[in-house]
């Protein structure tokens, strides 16, 4: 992975994180879609992930467990709004599954996987429905877990 200039955020309510990972983003895809792989790179350590779910097409749900070190268990739950194999996936915590909305939404996840030579520039977009939301995520961590997950993901990338 090497570092890219930084996205810049589309809006006042969007928070932006770029890489550029030295892998084809078939490999970078499936590392979103295939829950044994996001268990692997999607929290930062020591924090881990009990379970994933993902049902990758529009309207699938997907049921992500977040894991604390003191064993700790935060569940997170939504649906796909757009999936386009190998290039985008779209994701919100607004809905559940069978479109059943949620007490609270926090953000819309927008995920792009771009050829560069066969590398692949890497751009998560995290879109807030309140700029107090952004800007709770933002003291909550979201640069440097976002980037502590993407330096993960590129150590698994090697792997795979």
């Amino acid at each position: 992975m090497t570092a890219h200039p930084t996205a810049i955020p589309s809006e006042e309510r969007e928070l932006v994180l770029t890489r550029l990972f030295d892998a084809p983003r078939e490999k970078v895809y499936r590392a979103w879609t295939d829950p044994e792989l996001l268990k692997q790179w999607f929290v930062p350590k020591p924090w881990t992930i009990a379970e994933a779910e993902t049902d990758v097409r529009p309207s699938g749900a997907s049921r992500i467990v977040m894991r604390d070190p003191d064993g700790n268990d935060y569940p997170n739950e939504g649906v796909y709004l757009e999936v386009v194999e190998n290039e985008r996936l779209v994701f919100t915590d607004a809905y559940t599954a069978g479109w059943h909305p949620t007490e609270k939404p926090f953000f819309t996840g927008i995920i792009t996987f771009e050829d560069e030579g066969g590398r692949t520039r890497y751009t998560a977009r995290a879109r807030h429905w309140r700029v107090e939301d952004k800007k709770a995520h933002e003291e909550m961590g979201f640069h440097e877990g976002w980037g502590q997950c993407a330096d993960q993901l590129a150590e698994l990338l090697e792997r795979i």
